[in-house]
């Protein structure tokens, strides 16, 4: 399926709006079901405006116990493009007020809403990912009865003590 959308399509409708309604899973996320989203997207003279909502569950891994866990995901996306570009002195993206970004299209004719979607995902994902209050992060190597296997690069360091 086709996941561009076209500025000239966009320009050409009367509204200046197209509604796009995206159910599928990504690439490179553990998607449980497929990410589903409807979205506005709007031209506003030099800008286009894309807005909606992002529902979906991936399996993340525990950084505590290492265990995978489910993650619902349903957060609202709202992103800015320039049509044209910006400024020659700006990089790619460029700080517009506080907490709005406006991506430069430098020059091309579509906006991949596939990447977006990837890209919002990715960036609505907790930082530290913990499968639970209650999760003690010890626990996969006690029930297991087994160490660590990323310390073992540890067993074989010798230190000097250091001549004062």
């Amino acid at each position: 399926m086709n996941y561009k959308i076209s500025v000239q399509e966009l320009e050409n409708t009367p509204s200046k709006t197209l509604n796009f309604h995206f159910d599928d899973k990504i690439q490179g996320l553990n998607c449980v079901n497929p990410i589903v989203s409807d979205l506005t997207i709007t031209s506003l003279g030099e800008f286009i405006e894309v807005k909606g909502n992002v529902k979906g569950k991936v399996i993340l891994e525990c950084d505590l116990c290492l265990k995978e866990f489910e993650y619902d995901l349903n957060f609202d996306i709202d992103e800015m493009f320039a049509k044209t570009s910006l400024s020659e002195n700006y990089a790619q993206e460029t700080e517009i007020k506080e907490g709005q970004f406006v991506t430069d299209l430098d020059g091309s004719d579509e906006i991949d809403i596939y990447d977006l979607l990837y890209q919002s995902v990715i960036l609505n994902l907790p930082n530290k990912k913990v499968c639970g209050i209650n999760c003690n992060g010890d626990k996969f190597q006690k029930d297991e009865n087994l160490p660590d296997p990323r310390l073992d690069v540890f067993k074989n360091i010798k230190i000097q003590p250091k001549n004062k």
